[in-house]
């Protein structure tokens, strides 16, 4: 799968990520592994020729079981893939890795890692994690916990994929029980993690589309998903332990980046947000 041309400008930005710090220990993790993706579309069946080189920055995809009536289009068992947590899975997590790798000079591993909560200390092995369609996770009392000791000892969760207000009931209900007492703040065009690397000054007020809304129903949004809300929870010290992307779909972005039927503006981007993203996780 190749980049699209267009996204070329943006590789003058190559040199001007530095790292200080290896985020990550390279021992005592779960292996690599690939799950059934959510969606048809989305699964890839080759792995890069050095999938199995350890690096500083690991795209990790959180698992997680299904709950509120939907995410098991697939297969019924989280544990084993096809269901909500792996949506734009494992596509759009190599597409992100590809495009840090040619943007950046982070240190990035070619391949996503899924991380199961379940799977001991292992979640302490991967700082940076993504949650597709997090308004139908379903956690148990155990991955509440493991979550809230995993972000408040400075790992990072991007939530993205969901749209519409029963999804972010669905949400909001396991956010609060992770964090009860962390409110849920709306982020400014001005927020650190906007402007690290790329200054996107209006991003606050645009929305990423999901492919299947744009083609089915000829706008950017499922359901209510109307107007975009950037969001996220702090710690302490101020420091944003999840960035939530609400109805945008950033994901799709990286995913359909290839794709020509994508609007070239948003797939743009989501490629400068994802720089961000990762640059901020690892910096903070």
């Amino acid at each position: 799968m190749g980049v699209r041309r267009r996204v070329s400008r943006f590789g003058l930005l190559a040199t001007a990520v530095g790292l200080l710090t290896v985020h990550a220990a390279l021992y005592a993790q779960r292996e690599f592994r690939v799950y059934q993706s959510f969606e048809f579309e989305a699964d890839l069946t080759e792995l890069p020729h050095d999938y199995d080189l350890p690096a500083e920055f690991v795209v990790g995809r959180l698992m997680y079981p299904s709950g509120w009536g939907f995410g098991s289009f697939r297969a019924a068992d989280w544990r084993q893939g096809g269901t909500s947590w792996a949506v734009d899975y494992p596509r759009g997590d190599r597409t992100l890795a590809r495009m840090l790798r040619r943007l950046t000079r982070i240190d990035v591993r070619s391949v996503e890692q899924p991380v199961n909560p379940d799977d001991g200390d292992d979640i302490f092995h991967w700082p940076f994690l993504m949650a597709g369609l997090a308004g139908y996770w379903d956690l148990t009392d155990e991955q509440v916990t493991k979550l809230r000791e995993y972000l408040l000892r400075g790992g990072f969760l991007f939530c993205d994929s969901f749209f519409g207000s029963d999804s972010w009931v669905g949400f909001e209900a396991g956010m609060r029980r992770i964090f009860p007492d962390r409110p849920i703040i709306d982020l400014s065009d001005d927020h650190p993690i906007f402007n690290i690397v790329y200054d996107l000054s209006q991003v606050t007020k645009a929305q990423i589309p999901n492919i299947y809304a744009l083609y089915g129903r000829g706008v950017g949004y499922l359901s209510d998903g109307a107007t975009p809300h950037w969001r996220g929870i702090e710690d302490d010290a101020g420091r944003l332990m999840v960035l939530i992307a609400f109805n945008n779909d950033v994901a799709d972005s990286w995913q359909w980046q290839d794709d020509p039927r994508y609007p070239l503006e948003s797939a743009n981007l989501g490629v400068q947000l994802g720089v961000n993203i990762a640059v901020y996780a690892m910096t903070h």
